[in-house]
């Protein structure tokens, strides 16, 4: 699918922008991209949520979905709302 742009203020989600993701990829790609941003190694993330550490990194690799809770106590450390995981 192709979009035209019809001028420089146009968006879309960016969940669309990567189709060929699941929801879990995408998901994923946020929260190591928000760690990142954050300084924080997965560990440290781990030890600020008691998320263990095997799971964000299952949950980065889009092989672990992010629950509703999960989302939320990794958006409040990360200073995100927590809908950005879901």
């Amino acid at each position: 699918m192709t979009r035209t742009r019809k001028n420089a203020g146009d968006t879309i989600p960016w969940r669309d922008a990567y189709p060929e993701y699941s929801e879990e990829e995408l998901s994923g790609k946020a929260l190591s991209g928000m760690r990142y941003r954050e300084g924080l190694t997965q560990v440290q993330l781990s030890e600020m949520t008691g998320i263990p550490q095997r799971h964000i990194s299952e949950m980065e690799n889009g092989k672990r979905p992010i629950g509703k809770e999960t989302a939320k106590r990794l958006g409040k450390v990360l200073n995100v709302s927590y809908k950005m995981f879901l």
